[in-house]
């Protein structure tokens, strides 16, 4: 599928979510990240993927800090090879990101981290190994 093609297909919601894997998450973020600032490209990625999701019946799989982690991730990969690299010199130079098990972001957060409905609803920033000591609240209880 033409880069045009999987945007049309993604923001229109019409992607077959079952056949909408890992490498293609990421290559639709590479997209929208050359088409858009950062922040405008993040609000853009992660309404079409809950839309997605929504769509599919899996409101339950969207992941709002796997999401971000990887958009960032990708961003800053893009600025230091330069946004005019071509998605195939991208995807060869950076290999680690297109891996789903093992993940990159097991080197930035712990399982349980990542596990948790607060990382599932909100972007919880990664932290310095050991600097999850304090487990995270329940559910519905304030942070801070």
């Amino acid at each position: 599928m033409s880069d045009s093609d999987l945007m049309t297909a993604f923001e229109a919601g019409t992607l077959d979510a079952g056949r909408f894997h890992h490498r293609d998450h990421v290559r639709l973020a590479w997209l929208h990240l050359r088409r858009h600032p950062a922040p405008v490209a993040l609000g853009r990625f992660t309404s079409g993927l809950r839309r997605l999701a929504e769509a599919a019946g899996r409101a339950d799989r969207y992941h709002e800090t796997v999401t971000w982690a990887y958009l960032l991730l990708i961003n800053e990969r893009m600025k230091r090879g330069g946004r005019a690299q071509p998605w195939t010199e991208f995807a060869r130079l950076n290999p680690e990101l297109l891996a789903w098990r093992p993940s990159i972001l097991d080197a930035y957060y712990p399982a349980e981290v990542l596990g948790s409905d607060l990382a599932r609803r909100v972007f919880v920033l990664p932290k310095g190994r050991g600097d999850y000591a304090t487990p995270l609240p329940p559910p519905g209880e304030r942070v801070g």
